[in-house]
C-alpha cells in the first residue's frame, strides 16, 4: 500500500512540475498620506469644546490582476488609517460611511473593492463590489464601495452605461437571523449617457432608488407602525469643458419621489420628495496665475411643509471646498461634526445652503502653488424652534483659507494650509439669551505620495 501511495505521489509531483504556470500580470497603484492638524475649537458654541492637535495617516492600494487580454480582477484596500498613538476604535459591525469595512478594520486593513471587469467585443462588463456614488463632476459625490453589476458601451464619442447597485441587504441571512420580512433591501438602478469631445464632456445620469429598509410589521394590537418605502428618481445633467484658459464645470441634481407609508391605521400621510442641488465652477489658468470661483446650492427642508425638500441629496463627501466649512476628509472624518445650538451642525457635507467662493493662486515656480480663497455660506431654510423663540439668522459664516503646496518629486508632495472661520449666527440657533458662537482656526500640513 505504501508503494502505491509513493507511486501516486511521485506521479502527482511530476504532473505538477511539468504543468505550464498561468501567467498573471499585476499592476499596483495607490496613495499614502501622513498629516498633522490643529483645530482651535471643536465646538462652535462659545466656551464649549477644547482645541485639538494630532497626526494621522492612511494607505490605499489598488491591484489589477490582468488574467487575460480584456479580463481583469481589480481589488483595493485601505490600511493603517489612524491617528498616531491613539487607541484603537472598539470593534463594531456597522460599516464606515466610505468603506465596506468598519472603522476598526480600516485602522488595520479593510478590503473595499473586489470585482471583475471584462472588455468584450460588445462592451465592458463589471461585476462585484466596486466604486459607487460618483457621477459627473465632483460636486454631490460621496464615493463608497457597493455591490454592483455594470455594463458600458462606447461608440465613438458616445457612452451608455446601465447598472444596478445593492446598497443595503436585510434579507434572512446567517448574520441576520431575526429577519421576518423578505423585502427590506435598498437597491439603485442607474442609466448614464455621456458625450465626449476634445476639451470636455457632457452627460445625463438617471438613478432610481428603491429603499425598503424601513419596512416593518405593524403593531398586532393597534395596527399602527413606522413602516414605509422610499422611491425616488434622481436626474443629474452635467458638463465639464475647457474654453481657452477657462475650465468650466456644472452640475444640477433633481430628486423627485415619495415616502409611501403602508398601514391605513397610521395617521401620517405619504410624503412627496422634491430636492434640488447644483454647482457651477470656473477657473481661468494663466500659467503663473489663476483665478476662479464657485456657486453651489442644496435645498433645505421647510419645517412647515409635509414635503421632503432637504436631506435627500447634499454636496457630497468628496467635494471639500474649504479647510473647515463643508470639509469631510480632513476635518469631519478625523474630528467629527462642529456643533452649534438647537441642532445646528456642520458634519463635513454641505446641506441646506447657498455657497459662494472666490479664489486665486500663484505659481512662482513649477513646483510651488500658493492659493487663497474667500468663501461665504448661508442657510436656505431655518429649522423649526422647539420653543417660542425665533431663529437668530441664516449665516453659516465666512471662511478665509491660504494653502501652499510643494511638489518634491513627481510622486511626492507637501501641503501646508491655514483656514479661519468667522462663524455665522446660524449656529446661535434661536434668539434665546446666552447662545453665543465662537470663530475657529485650523492649521494643517500633509505629505502625500502617489504611485
Amino acid at each position: 500500500m505504501k508503494r502505491i501511495w509513493l507511486v501516486l505521489l511521485s506521479l502527482g509531483l511530476i504532473v505538477a512540475f511539468s504543468t505550464q504556470a498561468m501567467a498573471v500580470d499585476l499592476k499596483f497603484s495607490g496613495e499614502f498620506y501622513a498629516a498633522g492638524m490643529y483645530l482651535d475649537k471643536t465646538n462652535l458654541r462659545k466656551d464649549h469644546g477644547p482645541s485639538t492637535a494630532f497626526y494621522y495617516q492612511g494607505l490605499r492600494v489598488r491591484t489589477d490582476f490582468m488574467v487575460a487580454p480584456g479580463l481583469t480582477l481589480i481589488t483595493r484596500f485601505d490600511a493603517m488609517e489612524r491617528s498616531w498613538g491613539a487607541s484603537r476604535t472598539a470593534p463594531d459591525t456597522a460599516r464606515a460611511v466610505d468603506s465596506y469595512g468598519t472603522i476598526a478594520e480600516n485602522e488595520n486593513i479593510a478590503f473595499d473593492w473586489a470585482y471583475v471587469t471584462y472588455a468584450s467585443p460588445i462592451g465592458v462588463f463589471d461585476a462585484g463590489i466596486m466604486n459607487y456614488g460618483s457621477t459627473g463632476t465632483i460636486f454631490g459625490n460621496s464615493s463608497q464601495p457597493e455591490g454592483r453589476i455594470k455594463y458600458t458601451y462606447t461608440y465613438g464619442p458616445f457612452l451608455i452605461s446601465p447598472a444596478v447597485s445593492k446598497t443595503r441587504e436585510r434579507s434572512y441571512l446567517y448574520n441576520n437571523l431575526g429577519a421576518t420580512q423578505a423585502d427590506r433591501d435598498n437597491d439603485v438602478y442607474h442609466l448614464l449617457g455621456e458625450y465626449k469631445w476634445k476639451d470636455g464632456k457632457a452627460g445625463f445620469n438617471v438613478n432610481y432608488y428603491r429603499q425598503a429598509a424601513n419596512r416593518a410589521a405593524a403593531d398586532p394590537v393597534t395596527g399602527l407602525g413606522d413602516s414605509y418605502t422610499r422611491n425616488y428618481l434622481l436626474f443629474t445633467p452635467y458638463v465639464i469643458a475647457k474654453i481657452g484658459p477657462v475650465a468650466l464645470q456644472g452640475e444640477f441634481n433633481y430628486a423627485v419621489g415619495r415616502d409611501n407609508f403602508e398601514f391605513p391605521a397610521d395617521v401620517r400621510e405619504d410624503r412627496d420628495i422634491r430636492s434640488i442641488s447644483g454647482w457651477v465652477d470656473a477657473t481661468a489658468d494663466f500659467k503663473k496665475v489663476y483665478v476662479g470661483g464657485s456657486i453651489a446650492y442644496v435645498s433645505g427642508d421647510d419645517p412647515d411643509s409635509n414635503r421632503i425638500e432637504g436631506g435627500i441629496i447634499n454636496g457630497g463627501r468628496d467635494w471639500n471646498p474649504c479647510l473647515i466649512m463643508f470639509n469631510y476628509y480632513d476635518r469631519g472624518k478625523w474630528i467629527g461634526a462642529l456643533n452649534g445650538y438647537d441642532g445646528t451642525t456642520d458634519n463635513g457635507t454641505m446641506a441646506n445652503a447657498w455657497f459662494f467662493q472666490l479664489r486665486g493662486g500663484f505659481r512662482p515656480i513649477d513646483k510651488i502653488d500658493i492659493m487663497a480663497s474667500v468663501s461665504y455660506a448661508r442657510a436656505e431654510k431655518t429649522l423649526k424652534p422647539a420653543n417660542t423663540f425665533t431663529w437668530e439668522g441664516r449665516d453659516y459664516g465666512w471662511e478665509v483659507d491660504l494653502v501652499g503646496s510643494y511638489k518634491i518629486t513627481n510622486n511626492l508632495s507637501y501641503m501646508l494650509g491655514a483656514g479661519y472661520l468667522f462663524t455665522g449666527d446660524w449656529y446661535s440657533g434661536t434668539t434665546a439669551t446666552g447662545q453665543d458662537v465662537q470663530n475657529n482656526l485650523m492649521v494643517i500640513n500633509k505629505l502625500s505620495l502617489t504611485f
